[in-house]
């Protein structure tokens, strides 16, 4: 089983540095690579199992870094914020089919036109998935990471937005987002654990696709 990390990092809202990652997607993507060591070959975000995403919390907006490496936070620039890192693996232990879970995840739903129709209205290679429709995208994306949805918030979330430099020019890039939250049951713990290391849908470099679960308190429990 991959050992997996998660990483809290609350910015401080002093740092221009935080600031500047949390109002760009490329920026903070580029921040969180450089926590890893260089050279890990041609899709090194793949490589490091990183995903993110940036939530708020009562303090102000929290990033959370998943990586199936610990990453080295002395690489924060001074002032950047408050860090720490633990490790995933009694959590991964725990799951086992019939558990009940809360969850929570901030994808980019879309889907992608048939070639005629895309061709006929001029509509671009993915269309975004909003309300409703968002929803029944994840409902998909739930059965096939092995979860059985219970209960399902969904709320629209703002773009992730930035401009990455290629070769020849600079790209601007642009991924809906829609955060889904609630109670969902174990069907199948491998598939959920795949889909846990692996991410849900696009844009997973630009803070989407980062599922994080955590067991549902029953009485005895408490």
């Amino acid at each position: 089983m991959t050992s997996l990390w998660l990483t809290r990092i609350a910015p401080d809202p002093r740092s221009r540095e935080a600031r500047r990652d949390l109002g760009d997607a490329v920026g903070l993507h580029r921040r969180l690579m450089s926590l890893f060591p260089d050279d890990l070959g041609p899709d090194p975000r793949r490589r490091l199992g990183l995903l993110h995403r940036v939530d708020d919390a009562r303090g102000g907006p929290a990033i959370l870094l998943q990586s199936a490496h610990q990453p080295d936070l002395t690489k924060l620039p001074d002032g950047y914020g408050r860090s720490a890192t633990r490790s995933l693996d009694p959590l991964l232990g725990l799951l086992r089919g019939g558990l009940q879970i809360h969850y929570r995840c901030t994808a980019s739903a879309v889907r992608k036109p048939g070639a005629t129709t895309r061709s006929r209205y001029k509509l671009p290679e993915v269309v975004a998935l909003h309300g409703a429709d968002a929803e029944e995208w994840w409902q998909r994306q739930a059965d096939t990471a092995g979860l059985k949805l219970l209960s399902l918030l969904s709320q629209p979330l703002d773009d992730a937005t930035g401009t990455r430099s290629g070769q020849k020019d600079r790209q601007r890039i642009r991924h809906s987002r829609t955060r889904f939250d609630g109670v969902a049951v174990i069907v199948d713990p491998d598939q959920l654990r795949t889909k846990l290391t692996a991410g849900i849908g696009r844009g997973k470099a630009y803070g989407c696709g980062l599922l994080t679960l955590a067991p549902q308190r029953t009485p005895a429990d408490a």
